[in-house]
């Protein structure tokens, strides 16, 4: 038999608490443990500047952290009410008929109602993607570079417009070929 000494000496061993089953809460009321990813687990990158890239350091914390998700935002909600299979194709028609004269002559309560409708149909999205996807593949530019670059382009468009149909502006074109 340990004595109470003994059991808080193996009780704070680290080298048992990692193999324990309870864990701390983690760092801001997170559930689990933290599972940030380090620098070259890193995929997201983001435009540096002159065509290169880099990867992005703005990987920010989840606004949810600590809270546990309501069963209705984790699981696909009844499209209709309880009960309402049973109904006969006339008695539904004359539900419905009902619904929509109640939500077309309550003002204010025409809003919650529309919530609700929405908040029943929400569906959770399982949408599949297909294999041979591939992500387009960042230029590098910032968003100031690709605007001058799609500019250019603009310019250099128009300026062969009125040079191949003789006019001096691009008032005088038909359309335009330069954005603001």
């Amino acid at each position: 038999m340990k004595t109470f000494s003994q059991f808080i000496l193996e009780a704070y061993d680290p080298e048992i608490q990692g193999r324990s089953q309870i864990r701390r809460q983690g760092q801001g009321g997170r559930v689990g443990a933290e599972r940030k990813k380090t620098e070259p687990e890193k995929r997201r990158v983001k435009a540096v500047g002159g065509g290169k890239t880099a990867p992005a350091k703005d990987y920010k914390d989840r606004k949810d952290i600590g809270t546990q998700r309501q069963r209705s935002q984790r699981e696909q909600q009844p499209t209709r009410e309880r009960g309402s299979a049973k109904l006969s194709a006339r008695e539904a028609q004359k539900k419905a008929r009902a619904e929509r004269l109640a939500a077309k002559s309550g003002g204010s309560n025409k809003k919650e109602l529309e919530k609700k409708a929405t908040e029943l149909l929400r569906k959770k999205a399982t949408q599949k993607v297909d294999p041979k996807y591939k992500p387009a593949k960042a230029s590098g530019y910032t968003r100031a570079e690709r605007k001058a670059l799609y500019r250019k382009g603009e310019r250099k468009l128009r300026d062969l417009v009125l040079q191949s149909t003789g006019k001096t502006s691009e008032k005088e074109l038909k359309h335009k070929y330069t954005s603001k």
